[in-house]
């Protein structure tokens, strides 16, 4: 099944599970989030799913919000993709670099990023995976029982700000920076990899397979849950493949009214327009 956050006519969010008919069923949660909270969350969405009761958002209407837009922990992985640890010059990692965010950069699938201070904004299409059910200090196999299912992201990255120190934080904790969703497909719909990619304006410009990954959703989760306990509704962005801006020769970047679309097989797409208030130079 699809899972999706929506913005609703009077403010606010609902969960929504995506149906057959194309279209999307409110159900009985302020977002994904909180639906995942709840032990029971798949006999809520049957339930929801039989009763003629509801009633359904046709998908050209659907308001995308992020898909957890209350995430207690949004944990991200850099340099995954053996083709991106290339491009930037790194070696091969003995252990995940990870890096974290906060809820507030979160926004939704075809939301405009504003960014304010950055000249050198890059993309990073991602997989990301949706935590369905506590982790503390959990092996392999435990972790994967624990992943509720997986989404898209962008680890949208101010690299002027990231380079301004060792420390790659503040570059990548913008707030309202970085799309996901659109929508979560549950674990027991994926048999197999994904082929993730980003577009520029149209142009391809990163795509690779989860395959490649160095460390895959389970062993990124029980590494984690080793020093921090996961929670429903926490999400971990896997790493991005090659092909960002800051590894081009020369680096390019995002520009004001550039559209950057994140595509992933059986999951979706993001398309998000971005308005940059920064400096022109941003190519030097």
């Amino acid at each position: 099944m699809k899972l999706a956050t929506l913005r609703t006519a009077t403010g606010g969010t609902t969960a929504a599970l995506a149906t057959d008919a194309g279209s999307y069923l409110e159900l009985p949660a302020s977002d994904v989030g909180a639906l995942l909270a709840q032990p029971e969350w798949r006999s809520i969405v049957e339930v929801a799913a039989a009763s003629a009761e509801q009633t359904a958002t046709a998908a050209a209407d659907a308001d995308f919000a992020p898909l957890l837009p209350r995430a207690g922990k949004v944990i991200c992985c850099g340099l995954n993709y053996g083709d991106h640890i290339e491009e930037m010059g790194r070696d091969m990692p003995e252990h995940p670099t990870l890096f974290a965010k906060y809820a507030d950069t979160l926004l939704g699938a075809s939301d405009d990023v504003e960014v304010h201070g950055s000249g050198r904004v890059d993309w990073e299409a991602e997989l990301a995976v949706v935590v369905g059910s506590d982790l503390f200090r959990a092996d392999q196999d435990q972790a994967q029982a624990a992943i509720a299912g997986y989404t898209i992201a962008n680890d949208v990255s101010m690299r002027d700000w990231q380079n301004r120190t060792l420390q790659w934080f503040q570059g990548k904790a913008f707030d309202h920076t970085t799309p996901v969703g659109p929508v979560m497909l549950t674990a027991d719909e994926v048999d197999g990899d994904f082929d993730v990619r980003g577009y520029v304006n149209g142009e391809l410009v990163q795509q690779g397979n989860t395959s490649t990954l160095v460390f895959g959703p389970a062993q990124l989760l029980s590494y984690i849950s080793q020093f921090t306990v996961l929670r429903p509704g926490d999400l971990v962005l896997t790493g991005t493949p090659g092909g960002v801006g800051m590894g081009m020769t020369p680096p390019r970047f995002l520009r004001d009214g550039d559209v950057l679309v994140t595509e992933i097989d059986g999951i979706g797409r993001l398309e998000n327009q971005f308005r940059i208030h920064a400096p022109v130079s941003v190519n030097t």
